[in-house]
């Protein structure tokens, strides 16, 4: 499984989080999927897709990457909209699966992100990580 360094751990001040420490080897990689946001999602929520978004542009741009170790269930709230897959066929349950920003749709989503002036991302909290 790809490590992605620098990539923020987490979202700050929550335990919400944006990437895994390891690969899960008894049950194999978590499948990502379509998850619905409603509009009465959670503040906290909201902020989280937003600097996990920041956090994609900020890492990877308009080109693909790889799912490595970030989390397939905070990927699974943007994907299908803002992150799509980068290759067909697609396997939603592999750390190798590429995706990449859908750059229309994450800039309507997320407007603030892709701003002229947005405000640049705290730096990767990944000194703590065990390499396996």
């Amino acid at each position: 499984m790809l490590k992605h360094r620098g990539f923020p751990s987490r979202l700050p001040g929550t335990d919400l989080q944006f990437t895994i420490r390891r690969a899960n080897h008894k049950d194999g990689p978590t499948k990502i999927i379509r998850r619905e946001r409603f509009r009465d999602r959670k503040h906290v929520d909201r902020m989280a897709d937003r600097m996990f978004m920041a956090a994609l542009w900020a890492q990877f741009g308009e080109e693909p990457f790889e799912r490595g170790n970030l989390d397939a269930g905070r990927l699974s709230w943007l994907f299908g909209r803002e992150v799509v897959p980068a290759e067909d066929p697609f396997d939603p349950e592999s750390y190798e699966a590429l995706l990449r920003i859908d750059l229309k749709r994450a800039q309507a989503s997320f407007p603030e992100v892709f701003a002229e002036d947005a405000e640049p991302l705290p730096e990767g909290d990944d000194d703590d990580w065990e390499d396996e």
